[in-house]
C-alpha cells in the first residue's frame, strides 16, 4: 500500500470539542402512503466509532440517511445529535451542526473542475458579506488563502493532485467517488455519512477507499455512518454493524456477531445475490 502524503490541517488540528459526534435515533418511522420505509427503528452512534448499516435493497438504508441528512423528516421518532434534536431541520441547517455525506448517486457538478466542486463546500466557512467579497479586501484575500490551504490539504490526501483541475464529468466513475468524499470532507464534518462510497469502483479504487476512511476514522477520530452493500469491506473496517430488513431493525452487533446472527444470514448474509 502507498503511504499518504500530506494530513488534513482540519482533521490534525481539530479539538476534541469539534470531534464530538453523539447519535441518538429513537422509533424512527418513515412511511410514502402505504409503503413503510423505516419501521420503529432505534440506533445509537458514538464519537469515534466507524458503524455500518447493512441489509438487502429496498431495506431501508437510504431512507435512513435520507432522515438524519434532512432530505426526507419522518413521521414518528426522534434524532439527536449532540443533545440537539435534529429531526426536522433543513440539510442545510445539519451541514452547519457538523453532519457531511456523499450519496449513493453521485450529486457533483459534472461541467466544473474537481477542485470546483470542492470550493463549493467551503461556502458555511466564509464569513464575509457579499459586499466584502466584491470589494475583496485584505481579510477577504487572507480568508481565501486559507480556504485553498484546506483544499488543497484534502486533495494531496486524497491523493488527486493529476485531477484536480479537470473536470469531473470526464473522470472515471470511481474517481468521482473519491472527489464527492472531498468536497465531504471540505465541510469539516464531525459526522460523515457514507451511501455506499465503494460502488462502481474496482478493486484498487476500492483499496484506496478503505485506506482513506481508515485514515479519517482510526488516526483522525472521524465518526461515520457506512452503507454498503461489498461485506469484505464492510466486516474488515466498521466497529459495529445494524442490519436492517423491510425497513426493520433485524440485528445489531459486532461483526463477528452478525455474521453469526441466523436472522441475518437467512435474510440477507445467506443469500450470495444479495451480498
Amino acid at each position: 500500500m502507498k503511504a499518504f502524503r500530506g494530513r488534513p490541517s482540519i482533521m490534525n488540528n481539530r479539538r476534541e470539542e469539534d470531534k464530538k459526534a453523539e447519535l441518538e435515533i429513537q422509533g424512527l418511522h418513515l412511511a410514502f402512503g402505504g409503503v413503510v420505509a423505516v419501521n420503529d427503528v432505534d440506533l445509537s452512534v458514538h464519537t469515534g466509532e466507524l458503524m455500518a448499516i447493512i441489509g438487502p435493497n429496498g431495506a431501508g438504508k437510504t431512507s435512513l440517511l435520507n432522515c438524519i441528512t434532512g432530505f426526507y423528516h419522518p413521521q414518528k421518532g426522534k434524532i439527536i445529535f449532540n443533545g440537539k434534536d435534529i429531526t426536522h431541520l433543513h440539510t442545510s441547517d445539519l451541514v452547519g451542526v457538523g453532519i457531511g455525506r456523499t450519496f449513493q448517486n453521485i450529486e457533483l457538478f459534472p461541467g466544473m473542475t474537481v477542485l470546483a466542486n470542492m470550493t463549493l463546500a467551503r461556502h458555511i466557512h466564509c464569513h464575509y458579506s457579499f459586499v466584502q467579497s466584491f470589494l475583496f479586501s485584505a481579510a477577504v484575500r487572507k480568508e481565501e488563502i486559507r480556504h485553498r490551504q484546506i483544499l488543497e490539504e484534502i486533495i494531496d490526501f486524497l491523493e488527486m493532485q493529476p485531477i484536480r483541475k479537470k473536470t469531473v464529468g470526464s473522470l472515471p466513475y470511481g474517481m468521482m467517488k473519491r472527489v464527492e468524499l472531498g468536497r465531504a470532507l471540505a465541510l469539516e464534518p464531525s459526522l460523515l455519512i457514507l451511501d455506499e462510497p465503494f460502488a462502481g469502483m474496482n478493486l484498487e479504487e476500492k483499496e484506496d477507499m478503505v485506506r482513506f476512511l481508515l485514515e479519517l476514522n482510526s488516526r483522525f477520530g472521524l465518526t461515520m455512518i457506512l452503507v454498503e452493500h461489498d461485506m469484505s469491506i464492510v466486516m474488515s473496517i466498521a466497529k459495529r454493524i445494524m442490519v436492517l430488513n423491510f425497513g426493520e431493525k433485524l440485528g445489531e452487533g459486532t461483526p463477528e456477531e452478525i455474521s453469526s446472527n441466523p436472522e441475518v444470514i437467512r435474510a440477507y448474509l445467506g443469500d450470495a445475490e444479495a451480498v
